[in-house]
């Protein structure tokens, strides 16, 4: 099945974490990279390796990006695999890959990650399972917020490996990534009815509620806490992106009253 997988990876400013990706992804014949402007040392570490075709767009947004390589770069492979830069496949991934035989009627494939911090992984995690490998003549991304999510013509079954999931971007650069996604997000929040909205968006919907209750179902219901300094680094990023998008919602909720007043 192996050789029937082209891996798609989206590309900004990913120095720190894209050794790692490309290195777990060797037994690919072609890796399509889609890099957005990268400013730092990307482009070099792709072009360390041979089965990496790197390639360029303007960033307008994720769904933008996933379409533009579906319909120009990946049209002809019978399947991709979608990973950011992030993503490290794991051992038992790519075993479970090389013998996977898909049925024709199958369009698609969830896989779960595994969250780690600085290499530790998490005992749990808010980021949820994803459709990452699938037939691209059957799939279409769309944009939603700060996220973008697959729409696939087709039954999904889920793999048994996780995908780690590991940013090793700088710790100080987070919150200024998280303005802008909490932009996105905060845009997207009050353009929906609240009965369209999942429990989580509701929570989020809660100005003051999701700052504070995010972090603490994390370390608490999910068992973070255990993880020691991981788990609290996990449990303090979550309360500043929610944090960010509460302050994003609140200032765009009173934009209104600021262009009315004299």
């Amino acid at each position: 099945m192996l050789d029937q997988i082209t891996p798609l990876v989206i590309t900004y400013n990913e120095e720190a974490n894209l050794q790692r990706t490309l290195a777990a992804l060797s037994w690919a014949r072609r890796v399509v990279l889609l890099d957005s402007g990268s400013q730092d040392e990307t482009r070099a570490i792709a072009h360390r390796f041979a089965n990496v075709d790197w390639r360029e767009r303007a960033f307008d947004h994720h769904a933008g990006q996933c379409n533009h390589a579906l319909e120009h770069l990946l049209a002809d492979a019978p399947f991709v695999l979608s990973m950011d830069a992030d993503y490290v496949l794991t051992p038992e991934l790519i075993s479970e890959l090389a013998e996977l035989k898909p049925p024709d009627a199958v369009a698609g494939y969830r896989i779960r990650f595994r969250y780690c911090v600085n290499g530790v992984p998490l005992r749990g995690t808010l980021y949820p399972a994803r459709i990452c490998l699938y037939r691209p003549n059957r799939a279409r991304y769309r944009q939603q917020g700060h996220a973008h999510f697959l729409e696939l013509d087709g039954p999904v079954e889920t793999l048994q490996s996780p995908i780690l999931h590991d940013d090793r971007k700088p710790r100080s650069d987070f919150p200024r990534r998280q303005q802008r996604y909490a932009e996105m997000e905060a845009r997207y929040l009050l353009s929906q009815s609240w009965g369209s909205l999942d429990w989580r968006k509701r929570i989020r919907r809660l100005l003051l509620i999701a700052p504070w209750l995010v972090p603490a179902y994390v370390l608490f219901a999910q068992g973070l806490i255990l993880d020691g300094r991981a788990g609290w680094r996990y449990a303090y990023e979550r309360f500043v992106a929610e944090r960010a998008i509460a302050a994003a919602l609140f200032r765009r909720m009173l934009a209104p009253e600021k262009r009315s007043s004299p």
